[in-house]
This record gives C-alpha cells, sequence and structure tokens, in this order.
C-alpha cells in the first residue's frame, strides 16, 4: 500500500538533490551514479568507483549558508528518506558517512529554525452536541483522535459533548467531560470556570465551528486569554461566509462558480435574473447542505428562498452546474507551509446530490492524470492562501466534457469525508490535525498506523474504497424520498476491493 508514496514533485526531493549538488563538486565525475537500489524507496545507495573521499573537500562547509534562505526553510523536513549513503572500501568510510549526516542534521537545523511549539498546558475540545443528520459518529471519531493525540503530548483536556453514547465520553480519554448542549452561553460559562489555554474547534463539526465563531465575535475568548489552536478564526470565517469565500478565491484566480450571496428574498430574486436560471441556492453556516436546493423559475426560488433565510442569515444564489462530477480532495497544512492531499475522491452520482446521500469512490476512477493534478495544485493552493492549519476539504465541480472546473466549498475542519479519507487510507487525519494544531510539522510527526513513515507522504492506495450512503427515512414524517442538494442519510457502509465491482458487491 505504501510502497511508492509520492505522486508528484516533492519538496523532499528538491532537498535531496540541492544536498547532492553541494557535495557533487568534490566527488568524481566518473562516480556519479546511482549503482544499486533496496528494496525500501526511502532509502538509495550510492557506490563511488574510487576510493575518493567525497568529503575533503573544504569548501562544503562555507557553501551551508544558502540552506538559511527563507525560501528553503518552507521545504520539509530532511531526514534518512533522502540522505545519500557513501560506502568505499577505504579506512575513511565512517569520516565519510559522519561528514555527511552534519550536512543533513545542519540542514534540518536550518529549515526548521523558525517553527515554535505552542504553549498550553489545557485544552478544551468542543464536541459535535447531540446527534444529527450531517453530524454524528463521524465526529466521534475524530475528537477520540484528537483527545488521545493531546494526551499523548501530556495535555489536560476538557471535553463538552452532551451525547453520552459516544468513544470520546469515555472516562478513559479527556480528563474532565462536560454533557451539556454546545451553545455559546454554556462554552462560556465552562471556559471561565476551567481557564484552558486553548481551545480546538475543528473536530465537532459545524456546531462547533459556528459556537467558536460567536465566542470570538463576543470577545470571549480574548477576554479570557484563550488560544485558539489550529485553523485561526478569520479563516473559518472566510470559508464560512459564501461572500468572503468567493472573493478570496478569485484574489488566486481559482474558478468558482458565478454567485451572489444575499440576504433577503428580493435580493435572492433580482441575483437569479442576473445569473440566469437554473440556479442553486445554498446556505451560509449550514451543515449538511440544509436549506439548499434548485430554482428553474422564480416561483421555486421565492419558495426555497424563503425556506433557507429562515435556516441561515445568508443565501448563496448560484448558477447551476447539475450533472458535472463532483470531487473531493483532503488536504493537510502544517504552520511550517508544509501540504499534502491524503486522498481524493469522487461521487458516483452527478453534481447536484449531496456528497452526503451519494456513493462515493476513492480514488478517484475517471479523472485523467492531468484533470488529477490540477484540482491537487488548486487545493494546495487554496488552503496556502486562506491560512488553514491542519486539515481541510475541498470540493469540485468538474465538467465532465473539459477542463474546466469551478470550486463548489472548503470546510476548514474535520467532516465527514475526513473520517472515509483516514480509514480508507490508513492516515490518521484527526490525530495529525491536533498535532500540527500543537505546532508540530508534518516531517516530524509519525503515521501512528503505518508506524514507518511520516506524516509528510502521501498514501498510494492499490486498492479501491467504496462508500454507500445509509438511510432511515421510515422515522421521518412527511420527509421527501427522493434525495438532492440537502442530505438525508444517517449513515454509510465502506468496502475495500481490488476493483470497483468487487468492493460495490462488498458493501451492498
Amino acid at each position: 500500500m505504501y510502497n511508492n508514496f509520492i505522486r508528484s514533485p516533492s519538496p523532499v526531493r528538491r532537498v535531496s538533490s540541492i544536498l547532492l549538488s553541494r557535495v557533487q563538486p568534490s566527488i568524481p565525475k566518473v562516480s556519479r551514479g546511482f549503482h544499486k537500489t533496496t528494496a525500501s524507496t526511502t532509502r538509495r545507495i550510492f557506490t563511488p568507483h574510487t576510493p575518493t573521499t567525497p568529503f575533503q573537500n573544504s569548501s562544503i562547509t562555507p557553501s551551508l549558508g544558502a540552506f538559511t534562505s527563507p525560501y528553503l526553510r518552507s521545504f520539509r523536513q530532511t531526514t534518512t528518506r533522502i540522505s545519500y549513503h557513501f560506502y568505499n572500501t577505504t579506512a575513511v568510510q565512517h569520516q565519510e558517512e559522519s561528514a555527511h549526516k552534519k550536512v543533513v542534521d545542519e540542514t534540518r537545523d536550518l529549515i526548521f529554525a523558525d517553527v515554535p511549539k505552542v504553549d498550553v498546558k489545557k485544552v478544551l475540545v468542543v464536541g459535535s452536541g447531540g446527534l444529527s443528520i450531517g453530524q454524528a459518529g463521524e465526529f466521534d471519531y475524530s475528537g477520540s483522535q484528537a483527545i488521545k493525540a493531546l494526551r499523548e503530548s501530556g495535555i489536560s483536556t476538557i471535553l463538552v459533548n452532551p451525547n453520552i453514547a459516544t468513544i470520546q465520553t469515555s472516562h478513559a480519554l479527556a480528563d474532565s467531560v462536560y454533557f451539556l448542549p454546545v451553545t455559546v452561553e454554556y462554552l462560556t460559562h465552562i471556559l471561565e470556570r476551567e481557564r484552558p489555554d486553548g481551545i480546538l474547534l475543528t473536530f465537532g463539526g459545524q456546531t462547533a465551528l459556528n459556537v467558536g465563531i460567536k465566542l470570538e465575535q463576543m470577545g470571549v475568548l480574548s477576554r479570557l486569554g484563550i488560544k485558539v489552536l489550529g485553523t485561526p478564526i478569520r479563516t473559518l470565517e472566510v470559508s464560512e461566509d459564501r461572500a468572503l469565500f468567493a472573493d478570496a478565491l478569485k484574489e488566486i484566480d481559482i474558478p468558482v462558480a458565478e454567485s451572489t450571496a444575499v440576504s433577503s428574498i428580493d435580493d435572492a430574486l433580482a441575483a437569479a435574473e442576473k445569473i440566469g436560471y437554473p440556479i442553486i441556492v445554498r446556505s451560509a453556516f449550514a451543515l449538511g447542505g440544509l436549506g439548499s436546493g434548485f430554482a428553474n423559475n422564480p416561483e421555486e426560488l421565492h419558495s426555497l428562498a424563503a425556506k433557507s433565510l429562515s435556516l441561515s442569515p445568508q443565501i448563496l444564489v448560484e448558477k447551476s452546474m447539475k450533472g458535472w462530477k463532483e470531487v473531493e480532495y483532503e488536504v493537510v497544512r502544517d504552520a511550517a507551509n508544509n501540504c499534502i492531499t491524503v486522498c481524493n475522491m469522487e461521487n458516483f452520482d452527478p453534481l447536484g446530490i449531496h456528497t452526503g446521500d451519494s456513493i462515493v469512490v476513492a480514488p478517484s476512477q475517471t479523472l485523467s492524470d492531468e484533470e488529477y493534478h490540477m484540482l491537487r495544485t488548486a487545493a494546495i493552493k487554496i488552503i496556502r492562501h486562506l491560512g488553514v492549519v491542519g486539515e481541510c476539504n475541498v470540493q469540485y465541480a468538474l465538467n465532465p466534457k473539459s477542463l474546466e472546473y469551478k470550486v463548489i466549498e472548503v470546510n476548514a475542519r474535520l467532516s465527514r469525508s475526513s473520517a472515509l479519507a483516514s480509514k480508507a487510507t490508513g492516515y490518521p487525519l484527526a490525530f495529525v490535525a491536533a498535532k500540527i494544531a500543537l505546532g508540530h510539522t508534518l516531517p516530524e510527526l509519525h503515521n501512528a498506523v503505518t508506524k514507518t513513515t511520516t506524516a509528510c507522504f502521501e498514501p498510494s492506495l492499490d486498492y479501491i474504497v467504496t462508500k454507500i450512503p445509509r438511510w432511515d427515512l421510515s422515522k421521518f414524517q412527511h420527509v421527501n424520498r427522493e434525495i438532492g442538494s440537502s442530505m438525508k442519510s444517517v449513515g454509510e457502509v465502506m468496502a475495500i476491493g481490488r476493483t470497483f465491482e468487487e468492493s460495490l458487491q462488498k458493501v451492498n
């Protein structure tokens, strides 16, 4: 599964090439070349033909000053996976290896000299609240992993979650548990009583996110001197506010669907006339596509806008792209600006069906290499521009007949897809995101699942994962049984197979 981790050009390999370029002037030209490769892709053996000592040239040491540039500091940590070991039969073999190890160690120190750890002793983790469609067991997984990461770092944890039927509320995890509603009033009371050093908002879904934004706007967090760990509040606001989000992506020339953010029915009708029907309405600060839908004429839009505005203070009137492919990327970024895409997923159903109600396949099966890397590059560009620190989910609409694409939304938090991606790839997204929130960088974190790789490696799958949603509509009276842009499923089932057909039959 992890035989070939890096699927595209990586800063790690660029650092290795720079290192080699520093020492090559002292190596006889005839000896330059790789003659043997081990079974592991993380270590290569270089065998010089002559007994000349590669590191005898004293001019190598002054050249290390090049590694102090800010550009190189953004590279990932140089570890033994990119170090080049020189073997010969002379008596100076140990001296050569020692000199090269010094080069690698000094480079590592220079690259990560400016990444401080977050100084916190007590952290409050905001849970997802009561069970609801779009926010249930998947955030129990995220919160549990976050608490485990904090405990491993020796940090006292406080959990707020009213749902007793969860793993994260177990007495073996958090030091203190408050079975109280996740609301501004209750959280303010808990923060004043416990006085934690930091707070984690991105592990409890949309509820935790909304409450955290309100606490910041009310001045509670600044008054109590509480740090928001991980993704900053401003980034959360930009990703949730449809107008700010569209403006932010236009700054970096990332295409978004033609849209207008409105807060009244009249404004929605005016925006639709300008954009042209059919249109889709999306609600800001909403969970599971709540209040969203398609409208083909003013009458349908009037009814839909009235419903959506009763659930959210702001809605987005957007040009419909129904029928396009829907693709997601799970992206991780640390405070040193290292970024990786852990997993990409493709919806079996076209755009128009909520991801939670669609069959999802990972990795994508119908994207060309050009399409895959185009969307991957855009995802990394977006997460860096927004300033996400931790994990986020980027959703795209891709025209099946061209390379045209639009960004649908960015969830700057752990989402339902994050739990699926973690189990599908063996990459513990929530655990890594919690460590990143504490100031750790991807190259220095070890993958707790594989035990052998660091968190900066992108998983490469040689199997296919298929997810099918589960509905229980009999519990809800007068509910529309047609699936659409608003999520109705209450769970999902995942299966693994060598082919799509095999995994699909298993999941059924």
